[in-house]
């Protein structure tokens, strides 16, 4: 009776991924700079790569809008067709926007982990948004080595995480200071 039933249910599942196959693709890009960020229709997926190698994202079969993002960039967004099975491959050379001047204070997130590098599934864990523009991962953010430089003034941080929940606040930065928005508990 045990055999049958792993049997039924390993020809359950391989049925069902099968038919996920059919609705689904991939999409791999190709960026400069390399660690910009990939959403697919709107949705954040995650790095074009990590350490160098290109990763590949499922998308729906059909056409799909991608955008390349990285906050010392201007954004890319274009169009392509996802076939079922298959690998969409997009190349992109993102141009630079002019460098921000200083004074700068730094800005970085804190908890939630331990304080250092929580995973390599950046797309598990969620995109920060700082003023409504994409500015990194969660994982980037959250360490005592990490952050970012931002001219002094009051900012509206948005995170959208699987692991953290939303995060709506406004933050300050002050020259010369480091500013350190906690994170909450991981949820689950």
């Amino acid at each position: 009776m045990g055999f049958l039933y792993r049997t039924a249910a390993l020809v359950l599942l391989t049925a069902a991924l099968l038919g996920a196959a059919k609705d689904t693709g991939k999409i791999k890009a190709r960026t400069n700079p390399g660690d910009a960020a990939i959403f697919i229709n709107g949705k954040y997926a995650g790095p074009a790569s990590r350490f160098t190698v290109p990763e590949s994202y499922v998308a729906p079969a059909g056409e799909v809008e991608v955008s390349i993002r990285d906050p010392r960039c201007e954004d890319f967004t274009t169009k392509v067709t996802v076939r079922p099975g298959k690998t969409t491959h997009l190349s992109q050379k993102l141009k630079r926007l002019e460098p921000a001047k200083p004074p700068f204070g730094t800005f970085r997130l804190g908890g939630g982990e331990e304080e250092s590098f929580m995973s390599v599934a950046a797309g598990d864990v969620g995109a920060v948004y700082i003023n409504g523009k994409y500015y990194g991962y969660v994982d980037e953010l959250n360490n005592r080595g990490s952050g970012i430089l931002l001219n002094p003034g009051t900012y509206d941080l948005f995170i959208d995480s699987p692991l953290f929940g939303e995060i709506k606040q406004k933050f300050t930065i002050e020259a010369n200071k480091s500013t350190i928005v906690p994170l909450p508990k991981k949820r689950g």
